[in-house]
This record gives C-alpha cells, sequence and structure tokens, in this order.
C-alpha cells in the first residue's frame, strides 16, 4: 500500500499557495520530503488530477530506453523527465540511468521477483559408480555393511532395554 494516498496528495498540493508560504516550509508543515512536495507539484501541473493517481506498472525496456534517450536529448533532469512520462518516482529514472551505465540495456530487464529457488544439490549417485571388484567398490561394500551391522546393533540394544524395563502402570 502506498504511504500516500492520492486523495492526500490532492489535499496537499491544492492547498498550497505559493504566494502566502515557500514550497521548503510548506512541505515541513505538511510532514512531506521538499522533494517529494516539488514532484507532485510537477506531476500536478502536467497531468493535473489524473497524475497523482498511483500507479504501479511493469516497464519495459523500451519504454526505459526511451526515458532515458528522452532525458538526454531534451537536457531534463530526472523530476522533469520522470513527470513528463507520468512515472510513479523520479528515483526510478536515476536507478534507470545507472544500470544503463554500468550493464548496459541487459541490466534494464526485469528480474524476477521474490526469493529465489533454493538449488538442489547434486547427489552422491551422479558420481560414476566403480567397477565391480575394484578397491574402490570392495571398500564401499565394506562400509556399508559395517553400517548395517551398527544399526542392527543398536536395535537389538534398545528392544533388551524395553523387555528389562518394569512396567511403570499396571491395570488394576
Amino acid at each position: 500500500m502506498a504511504k500516500y494516498t492520492s486523495d492526500l496528495k490532492s489535499k496537499i498540493i491544492l492547498g498550497y499557495d505559493s504566494k502566502m508560504i515557500s514550497q521548503t516550509d510548506y512541505a515541513k508543515q505538511v510532514g512531506v520530503n521538499k522533494a517529494q512536495f516539488q514532484y507532485w507539484l510537477k506531476l500536478y501541473e502536467l497531468h493535473g488530477e489524473e497524475g497523482l493517481k498511483n500507479t504501479y506498472t511493469d516497464y519495459s525496456i523500451g519504454f526505459k530506453l526511451d526515458v532515458l534517450n528522452y532525458m538526454v536529448q531534451s537536457g531534463a533532469s530526472l523530476m522533469d523527465t520522470a513527470a513528463h512520462f507520468k512515472i510513479s518516482s523520479y528515483t526510478m529514472v536515476y536507478d534507470w540511468q545507472k544500470k544503463m551505465e554500468l550493464g548496459g540495456v541487459g541490466a534494464l530487464e526485469p528480474r524476477p521477483k521474490g526469493r529465489p529457488f533454493m538449488k538442489k544439490k547434486p547427489t552422491q549417485q551422479s558420481k560414476q559408480a566403480p567397477a565391480d571388484g575394484s578397491v574402490e567398490a570392495l571398500e564401499a561394500r565394506i562400509k556399508q555393511l559395517e553400517m548395517e551391522n551398527e544399526y542392527l546393533k543398536k536395535l537389538n540394544a534398545l528392544v533388551q532395554n524395553k523387555e528389562k524395563s518394569p512396567n511403570k502402570t499396571k491395570n488394576k
């Protein structure tokens, strides 16, 4: 959910009078960041009430490139560019710009959201099994038999302990 609803943004913008108070003082008075207030004001000037509505979109690579090209060719600021294209946050344009500088066009591709899937660990059986009669095969067989032997000893000890221990509750 957005921190500021479109109705609240409208009330804040419509309550501002540039003749009475500065943008900085008014932003402090209503409890909003000055840059955010200026962005809302710019959106309102360009798009009216419609510009203040909370929208969410997955922007395509082509759209991101168009935005960045517009910003470079027109010399517009981040805030002006974002307001022109009605992007929800001007910092998003800055992020696109940085990604483009560091990683090229491929960095602008959307990444999958959420937590990444756990990678499956390769099983031990994927290793090549030793040939029958080889030293490794015989050692593996010995180890398997030793584990079976230990398991049976523990099971036998548990059964004997259970038989020896008296029943603690007696039925009357």
